[in-house]
């Protein structure tokens, strides 16, 4: 997505050769209408697989997947990663490593925002490792759901997430893909 592209390029900081800022328009500052031309092309390259819901994870994903599901008219899913005191009976819960903060964590899912047989939609907001999409799809098939697709706004392809997502036979799209990226250079995928 050459928009995305150029946000990356003209803001974005490649602080290492794996760790890329983008709190001036996603995470931290959100930039509302480059996620409203996110979540159209989310849903334009998803419009095949049946969504019946999105699904995203606590906190930098909720901006493209809420965009996505306002477009495609379909109820928005937020797993939670902190621990809640309104959370504790009747949840779904599996421990996944976060490569941004370098500790794992429990994802938590309440089941019933889930129904049996839906297809799912998951968006992040990067792409790295495949840890948190991975731990997102434990949840939604323990729920009675399927993993329709994976939406990753950045993908760090150098790294093995996007080819794991890939040979378990997941429907992956990313719409920045990065190949190499380091200080003073952020090189996309062709």
């Amino acid at each position: 997505m050459k928009l995305l592209e150029d946000r990356i390029l003209k803001e974005a900081k490649a602080l290492s050769d794996e760790v890329l800022l983008v709190d001036m328009f996603l995470n931290h500052q959100v930039d509302c209408e480059l996620m409203y031309e996110i979540g159209g092309e989310f849903s334009r390259l998803f419009a095949r697989d049946g969504i019946s819901r999105v699904v995203t994870i606590e906190a930098s994903g909720i901006a493209p997947a809420a965009m996505c599901a306002l477009i495609m008219k379909k109820p928005l899913v937020i797993l939670k990663k902190q621990p809640s005191l309104v959370l504790k009976n009747g949840i779904l819960q599996t421990e996944v490593f976060s490569f941004t903060k370098q500790k794992s964590y429990m994802l938590t899912l309440k089941p019933e925002f889930i129904a049996q047989g839906d297809r799912v939609l998951l968006i992040d907001d990067f792409l790295a490792n495949g840890e948190a999409a991975l731990g997102a799809a434990r949840l939604i098939e323990q729920a009675g759901g399927t993993v329709a697709g994976v939406g990753a706004v950045i993908c760090k392809s150098f790294m093995p997430g996007l080819r794991r997502l890939k040979d378990m036979g997941f429907h992956v799209e990313a719409l920045a893909s990065i190949k190499r990226m380091g200080a003073g250079e952020i090189v996309f995928e062709d």
